[in-house]
């Protein structure tokens, strides 16, 4: 751009005309070239700039000024916000002040391809190019830049010379950093903190005190705010589901199967229930089966402060302590949870099962709905097992009687209904992975009680087999109707990582041909072929490895783990906000939008036109919210189990190796979960050798060698709640693996593999790529 003015010094509007039209950060040198300005004018320009920023025109950079209340061209924003599933920045280098507050500028990602790039979230840093329309600021980003922390959780610590430094929570971080400010919070107590200057040196001030670190309820605390999930809604959210949940409810405009004894089965602690399922013979050997769902569309509607939040937050969050609801807890805990014996709004799922156990036919309802009962899983297995176990000796003896509210043909009928369906699901042969899920059970007082796994029973894939069943209806309906539809995608694995996966399947003298067509079966039958419980939890745990992480979006490639070619979302309206968008389609695409309230809230319960226009942005957004969800309750998780094993340091474990380093390996306790570090250093006083390709540690005068899917007999060291970290260490006189491979190597054999350090691939039969 070609600047011409009138020689000598610019006036103060000239400059600031310039600033803004720069298409670069314009500083003093940019300023002085534009202008020609040499010598002694160069200096009068510093000493009036330093006059501008004093009369607060521009800010006080001299690398790249901005007008106050403008923006550059092209400049670093920072997100602050996500609204309605699009971010909000402000400028990264803004010194605000009670008069110019920094503007808040719209991001606008453009371009194909975007589902590629991960949605931007709250904190993220990009460099854009903006522009201003009406007072207006939107802007375009260029590229996303190194992110900087803005905020660090972590412990107050006093060290012998009375500094404060700040010990995080993230067992990734191993390095405490000094207090500059320690805003009156004291020793031992949990704290926000964000940088106290530019340079790394300046350390961090404390930005809010949390309290007690170890308190009850304290781990699922330090995941929200480590994770900045969003757990506060304002009170024109909460207002607005108040207005909601009191809108009438009547069978006028609605199906009424208020009649059918529909039941939910769920567990003992569930915070809500968002389905309830029945079915009943057909007389043809098939089964007619309903799959009830809350009708959250009804409740939340587009546009309004309640749906925005919804959006935001993507889904529900679970802690062992507390949920972090998607919806506010009048309508997710209360209007919209299909309790018993209540009138409630229901998305019906009607479909017939046929002999082979296919879904035939579907349709969908809005229905009132008055829930028979809700069951636990456990309590649901009980009372049918002993209805099967009376029928084996007297076939007549429970025809009509009853374990509960209801009779125990209800459950008969599904119990029927789910073995067709199994029989259908057998001959998909999906992905069947036996994957342990750890559950933390606390007292009244928020103290841990128990660390177990989770026992899986019929009752669950009773519930699981009706779920997918409506979930491939709900699809494949919106599909016929030419209609919008959020798929949930699961990938068929990559080449790279079926390469991966055959090479480690040949070190248990397995082979997987890449030349035929992979399939979920393929998997099963490799898993099915193995027959010593160890070998086969590695390998499960491979192929678990091998798979795409599942995500949402708009165009449809098939579900690969459960072998379904069209899968959506619909059975969980309550905590995920795909199954909602799948409900306003549906309510769109068979005409069931009902009367507009007679109130301020939105009229439509179908989908938005925005939402029609770029679902592919609403679908990364979602995504990116769940796996931001998956990692705060791992985590969680992590620290409530190194809490429980804390009073435990000192016992020995039987433990498996997971995975192995150059530094050491890492173990897991069989059956509790709660991996932790061998370091290589407490190995013993010979060295140890690490095998890069065969990811094992070999000593180098014994032959001892640690590999992954070892069993081994370790002491807990250290368990540090604050982090989730475990270590381990060997018992007295070291710990060989107690697994046949685990044996010491021959004599005659250690000089080969050790050869592997020249080059050569050594001797030893591998357990695999260890992975942390």
């Amino acid at each position: 751009m070609a600047f011409k003015h009138a020689p000598g010094l610019p006036t103060r509007q000239q400059i600031l005309d310039f600033i803004k039209d720069s298409p670069e950060p314009a500083g003093k040198r940019e300023i002085a070239r534009a202008f020609g300005l040499k010598g002694q004018e160069k200096i009068q320009l510093k000493s009036l700039l330093k006059d501008m920023a004093e009369e607060g025109l521009i800010d006080g950079k001299r690398t790249a000024y901005h007008r106050m209340g403008g923006v550059p061209k092209v400049t670093v924003l920072r997100v602050v916000d996500v609204d309605d599933g699009e971010a909000i920045a402000v400028p990264d280098t803004w010194q605000p002040d009670d008069a110019t507050p920094p503007p808040r500028i719209r991001l606008i990602e453009r371009g194909a391809g975007k589902r590629q790039q991960p949605a931007l979230r709250k904190g993220d840093r990009v460099l854009a190019r903006t522009e201003e329309s009406g007072g207006n600021w939107r802007a375009y980003p260029m590229k996303k830049i190194a992110a900087r922390e803005e905020q660090v959780l972590g412990v107050v610590e006093i060290d012998a010379a009375g500094k404060a430094w700040l010990a995080p929570v993230d067992k990734r971080v191993r390095n405490a950093v000094p207090i500059a400010d320690t805003g009156g919070a004291e020793k031992g107590e949990l704290v926000l903190a964000e940088p106290a200057g530019r340079s790394p040196r300046s350390g961090v001030k404390v930005t809010q005190v949390l309290g007690e670190p170890l308190a009850p309820r304290a781990f699922s605390l330090i995941a929200i705010h480590k994770h900045g999930i969003p757990n506060v809604f304002v009170q024109e959210t909460l207002d607005e589901a108040e207005r909601a949940a009191k809108l009438p409810l009547s069978a006028d405009h609605r199906e009424d199967l208020r009649h059918l004894p529909i039941v939910a089965i769920d567990p003992t602690d569930a915070r809500d229930h968002d389905d309830a399922i029945w079915a009943e013979p057909d007389g043809e050997g098939g089964f007619h089966a309903l799959v009830a769902i809350a009708d959250v569309s009804f409740y939340v509607r587009p546009g309004g402060h309640v749906d925005r939040e919804a959006r935001k937050r993507g889904n529900s969050v679970y802690f062992p302590d507390r949920v972090v609801p998607m919806l506010p807890e009048v309508l997710s805990a209360d209007v919209c949870s299909l309790r018993a014996g209540e009138d409630r709004a229901a998305m019906a799922c009607h479909f017939r099962i046929d002999s082979a156990g296919r879904v035939t036919e579907w349709r969908f309802t809005r229905a009132l709905v008055r829930i028979a009962e809700v069951i636990a899983y456990e309590e649901a297995q009980r009372r049918i097992d002993a209805a099967e176990a009376v029928d084996a000796t007297a076939p007549a003896a429970l025809s009509s009687s009853s374990a509960g509210p209801v009779d125990i043909e209800v459950l008969r009928n599904l119990w029927a209904a789910w073995r067709a369906l199994a029989t259908a699901r057998e001959n998909r042969d999906p992905l069947e992975l036996e994957l342990p899920e750890r559950r933390v059970v606390l007292d009244e007082q928020g103290r841990i009680a128990e660390v177990a796994v989770r026992e899986r029973l019929d009752a669950h894939r009773v519930v699981e087999d009706f779920m997918i069943a409506a979930n491939v209806a709900a699809a494949k309906a919106l599909e016929a109707k030419v209609a919008p539809v959020v798929y949930r995608v699961h990938e068929p694995p990559s080449r790279e990582k079926l390469v991966t996966l055959k090479d480690y399947l040949a070190t248990f003298d397995r082979k997987l041909a890449l030349g035929q067509v992979i399939t979920p079966g393929l998997f099963n039958r490799i898993l099915k072929d193995v027959a010593d419980e160890t070998e086969r939890a590695l390998i499960m745990e491979a192929v678990l490895r091998s798979q795409t992480q599942a995500y949402y979006g708009p165009q449809n490639a098939g579900h690969f783990g459960l072998s379904l070619a069209s899968y959506a979302h619909f059975t969980s309206p309550i905590r995920r906000y795909a199954d909602l968008l799948v409900h306003r389609a549906l309510v769109d695409a068979y005409g069931l939008e009902q009367p507009a309230p007679k109130t301020d809230l939105p009229k439509t319960s179908g989908l938005s036109e925005r939402d029609r226009d770029d679902l592919s942005r609403v679908a990364d957004a979602i995504s990116q919210a769940e796996r931001r969800a998956m990692e705060a309750e791992r985590e969680t998780i992590d620290r409530y189990v190194a809490a429980w094993l804390s009073s435990r340091v000192g016992e020995i474990f039987d433990t498996r190796v997971t995975g192995v380093q150059k530094f050491g390996f890492f173990a897991t306790i069989m059956g509790l979960g709660g991996d932790g570090l061998v370091p290589v250093s407490t190995l013993g006083r010979e060295r140890f050798h690490y095998d890069e390709r065969a990811q094992v540690l070999v000593g180098e005068e014994s032959g001892v060698r640690y590999a992954q899917g070892d069993r081994l007999k370790l002491r807990l060291a250290e368990a540090n709640p604050l982090t989730g970290a475990l270590k381990f260490e060997l018992t007295e006189g070291g710990s060989s693996p107690v697994e046949p491979r685990g044996t010491p190597l021959p004599l005659k054999k250690r000089g080969k593999h050790l050869a592997g350090k020249r080059g050569r691939p050594g001797n030893i039969r591998h357990q695999g790529k260890g992975k942390r």
